[in-house]
């Protein structure tokens, strides 16, 4: 079954969804109580009146506008991808796929870090405005910033990874169904792309996740730290601030003489009063904040009179409602900085001397990783280099590099063990591939050299009959020299005719001893392309003329071209693939075939053509790649395959094929580089 593309990449879209929302439910919870919000001051009538919006909305606001935005980003690049793959199945040409595969494959490696980058400069860029529109504090929008950051910054971490892993799957699918293309692709892109690099993956999926942590460790420090200063101030002030209650007050005033007159733990402390309808005093003449105010009126009284200044400032406070004679009634209390500066100093260099130690941990670690696998890779090229495939990698760790090294080492192992198995039956079934295609000559070979040998002794008996008159003609007085010039010229013609018929028959023998090697010949010469037309006309005259074939030779190179390498190797490729395009026929009488020999740059291209019954897609498919043959139990299906792998070893060069059922096949051999 076909990989559905098109469900996958919607996989990817529900996946990027997915881990956001997931995420936000478990930080929804949780950020309350690791920035210790006041009790009783989110989603109710109090957050409203302070900040004109509730926690729950802030939070589905923010996480909404973080989430359509990756949405957004997501599905343009996914949507690009579904367009190019649909473009990719309805390509006509091989210059399209190759333009839709590469825009695919870059897609596919580029997504994952784009949206990397965009899930984290997303809420870097979108909170500080959030929260500076509803007026929060600086302090207060910092940690919230570095809560939602950590937070989301781990969804584009498991993000990026569970992307990557599925766009990988996506790759290897179309790695499968156009592995050419792929691999041609890939060798072409070989230039190092250092931000994709795995060095930097790996600093992308580690480093962020060590940042949270410390983050969210010295948050939850520091906030236990001010929780339990604060704690310990209200325990000490409880007290005191509710021995106020005990005594009896006319006025204002006297309630303020009592109240400044308790001695503070702390200058920094200080003393406030307000008043039912929110008009307040403070002893240091400080601003008392709108929240303290009205979460002083609302709330301290629920708890137990403790007040707070903000959500996520340090300084809190704890109240007494006191009614004073004249019937005015107040909230006295005394406001504390539980702030812990020295803490903070303490919690950052820690932090600094953690990341520093973290990071360069990391790299050392990263560089170890990459430098054994660069040690891996060197020596693959190296091998691939020197061609050597008795060569073997180092083993220079105990890890998963290792098992890779061992692996690849027992690969090496058996590759050598099947090329030798290869090469012992090798000669064998070359040899029944050469003997099968002497067969089809010896015929050709008996009827060639039939028609010299009638004539060579129609040419002898000439020459007997002008001994014996020369001869006769020694001592008869009526021969002139005339005479004897022209028998001897009678005689030259013969032995002319002789000579000619003689060179014919050392050419069919030369061309038939040549045919008589193996397909893997070593040897090397300089041969033209009119010797080469010259060797074929002679060893296929007669199985053309036997099926009643016709061959059109068309020469359109210079005959005089020569090239290097083993004539008798490209003879018998040439002869097997006319061979082929007789029994395209199946027996037909009166066709032609198409022998044509061109020069395109600086490349000779031979091509040889029928107008038969083609192949199918499924011989097509495998043409090249493994022994098929379309004659049953006549053929071995090696010709083709070796043939092919003959012209790439020894001359460098290439074999492509061009063929359609029904109305003939094309193959082209190409010489290139060989040409002088």
């Amino acid at each position: 079954m076909d990989f559905n593309f098109r469900k996958f990449t919607n996989r990817i879209i529900i996946l990027y969804l997915t881990i956001p929302i997931l995420i936000s439910l478990i930080l929804y919870p949780l950020l309350p109580v690791l920035l210790n919000y006041p009790p009783n001051s989110i989603d109710n009538a109090f957050q409203i009146y302070v900040d004109g919006i509730t926690y729950t909305q802030q939070y589905i606001l923010l996480v909404f506008l973080m989430i359509i935005l990756s949405f957004i980003c997501i599905f343009l690049r996914i949507s690009r991808l579904n367009r190019y793959i649909s473009k990719l199945n309805t390509s006509p040409s091989e210059k399209t796929t190759l333009c839709f595969l590469k825009k695919i494959r870059s897609i596919c490696l580029n997504t994952p870090f784009l949206l990397y980058y965009l899930e984290i400069g997303i809420p870097l860029f979108l909170l500080p405005i959030i929260f500076i529109m509803i007026k929060a504090y600086p302090i207060t929008i910092i940690k919230i910033c570095l809560i939602y950051i950590s937070f989301f910054t781990l969804a584009s971490v498991a993000s990026f990874i569970s992307s990557q892993s599925m766009f990988k799957t996506i790759l290897v699918n179309l790695h499968k169904k156009y592995t050419k293309y792929m691999d041609d692709i890939a060798k072409s892109d070989m230039t190092k792309n250092v931000a994709k690099s795995l060095y930097i993956k790996l600093i992308l999926q580690i480093l962020p996740l060590a940042i949270i942590a410390l983050i969210i460790i010295s948050l939850l420090t520091y906030t236990q730290a001010t929780k339990k200063s604060g704690e310990i101030y209200y325990s000490a002030y409880k007290p005191i601030i509710s021995s106020l209650a005990e005594t009896t007050y006319y006025n204002l005033d006297d309630l303020k003489n009592s109240l400044f007159s308790i001695e503070l733990l702390d200058v920094l402390h200080s003393f406030f009063i307000i008043s039912s309808d929110g008009t307040y005093e403070t002893s240091n003449n400080a601003e008392l904040t709108p929240f303290l105010i009205e979460y002083t009126l609302q709330n301290s009284k629920k708890q137990d009179g403790r007040t707070f200044d903000y959500y996520c400032l340090d300084f809190e406070g704890i109240t007494q409602n006191i009614v004073t004679l004249d019937g005015n009634n107040y909230y006295v209390g005394i406001l504390y900085d539980t702030s812990q500066p020295n803490l903070i100093i303490i919690i950052l260099i820690a932090c600094s001397v953690l990341l520093l130690i973290i990071i360069i941990a990391l790299i050392y670690i990263t560089t170890s990783l990459s430098k054994k696998i660069k040690i891996v890779t060197n020596s693959l090229n190296e091998i691939i280099i020197n061609n050597d495939l008795n060569s073997t990698l180092p083993t220079t760790s105990e890890d998963e590099i290792k098992d890779l090294v061992v692996s690849f080492n027992n690969v090496q192992k058996m590759t050598n063990y099947n090329i030798n198995k290869i090469r012992n039956n090798q000669d064998l079934l070359m040899e029944k591939e050469r003997l099968a295609s002497l067969g089809q000559l010896i015929g050709g070979i008996a009827h060639n050299l039939k028609t010299p040998i009638m004539s060579i002794s129609g040419a002898a008996e000439g020459l007997t009959d002008l001994v014996k008159e020369y001869d006769s003609s020694i001592e008869d007085s009526e021969v002139t020299p005339k005479d004897h010039h022209d028998i001897a010229h009678d005689m030259e013609d013969w032995i002319e005719k002789i000579k000619t018929h003689t060179s014919y028959m050392s050419d069919i023998i030369t061309a038939v001893k040549g045919q008589a090697v193996t397909l893997s010949g070593e040897d090397q010469e300089r041969f033209t392309l009119d010797e080469l037309v010259k060797r074929i006309n002679i060893l296929m005259k007669h199985e053309l003329k036997n099926a009643l074939i016709e061959m059109n030779v068309n020469l359109t190179a210079d005959p005089h071209i020569s090239l290097n390498g083993n004539v008798n190797s490209l003879v018998q490729v040439i002869n097997n693939m006319i061979s082929n395009a007789i029994q395209a026929y199946n027996g037909e009488p009166n066709k032609s075939i198409d022998f044509i020999i061109e020069k395109k740059d600086d490349n000779i291209l031979i091509s040889i053509k029928d107008y038969g019954c083609g192949m199918s897609d499924k011989v097509k498919n495998k043409l090249f790649k493994e022994m098929i043959t379309t004659k049953g139990k006549n053929g071995t299906g090696l010709g083709l395959f070796m043939s092919y792998s003959t012209i790439r070893a020894h001359f460098n060069g290439n074999i492509t094929f061009e063929s359609e059922e029904g109305k003939g096949t094309k193959f082209n051999i190409i010489l290139p580089n060989k040409i002088s």
